[in-house]
């Protein structure tokens, strides 16, 4: 990590595997959630589906795990940039609405398999039963708001690379390389 008069200028590298660690879950849960249904019926739809929702839950788990390292260990200050002050706000907005959607995806996915009567797999080492009975019609709502979110969640974490990559190539701070580990600080 490297630092500047005593502060923090990189993310820990706790913090940079909650993140990368957390992308690819969210990518890998979009792509079974999206294309799920293309795999072979039987066993391997299953097992895609069960991967899904343990992905799902492993989300949570991280989410949880990132907001409380965030709270011993706090995020360096951002980058300055051209764009002031509004563009700082801009960033934590965005950040705050990522890490909602984290949260509101996964749940209205978990509401999904309740409403349809179904037990959540807790990563086969048990299940916690629907408590409700199966309601296709709220099932139907609720897997629509839980796709909703999972789109909007991946869209905005391209936004978010996206930004990445614009303070990287255009900006020419390090904002991207904060969150590398440092095997990558001398290539990128």
């Amino acid at each position: 990590m490297t630092t500047t008069h005593g502060f923090l200028r990189d993310y820990s590298p706790p913090a940079q595997l909650f993140h990368w660690g957390s992308a690819l879950l969210v990518l890998f849960a979009w792509a079974l959630g999206s294309f799920g249904d293309d795999l072979p019926k039987g066993s391997i739809r299953n097992l895609g589906e069960f991967v899904h929702v343990s992905a799902g839950q492993l989300i949570l788990i991280l989410l949880l795990a990132r907001l409380a390292w965030r709270a011993i260990s706090p995020p360096p200050p951002p980058e300055t940039t051209p764009l002031g002050k509004w563009a700082d706000r801009g960033g934590v907005a965005m950040h705050y609405v990522l890490y909602a959607l984290l949260v509101a995806a996964p749940v209205a996915g978990v509401v999904t398999l309740f409403a349809n009567g179904e037990s959540l797999p807790l990563f086969g080492l048990g299940e916690i039963p629907s408590p409700w009975l199966k309601d296709k019609a709220f099932a139907h709502d609720v897997k629509e708001i839980h796709e909703t979110l999972a789109n909007a969640l991946i869209i905005l974490a391209l936004a978010h690379a996206g930004a990445a990559l614009a303070h990287h190539f255009y900006f020419h701070d390090r904002t991207l390389k904060r969150m590398l580990p440092n095997i990558f600080d001398a290539n990128v």
